[in-house]
């Protein structure tokens, strides 16, 4: 693979990582939102699925991300 070959992958991958961040920060925002306007109700359920796809996408990302950059064997 070429050097800006490399540099277009590794610029990919740290962007997946910080987009994915952002989610998980957004939808932890939105389930706080949901529990500071209504304590004693539990939460919704598409809240909570939306940060267990923003979890789960972070984390996808972030082996990717390692997986790029950690030394080939």
């Amino acid at each position: 693979m070429n050097q800006r070959a490399t540099n277009g992958d590794e610029a990919a991958a740290v962007a997946r990582v910080a987009e994915a961040a952002r989610e998980v920060q957004a939808a932890s925002v939105a389930l706080e939102a949901h529990f500071n306007e209504a304590p004693a109700g539990g939460p919704p359920t598409l809240l909570l699925a939306r940060l267990a796809a923003a979890m789960s996408e972070l984390q996808q990302a972030r082996g990717s991300f390692d997986k790029l950059f950690s030394p080939e064997e």
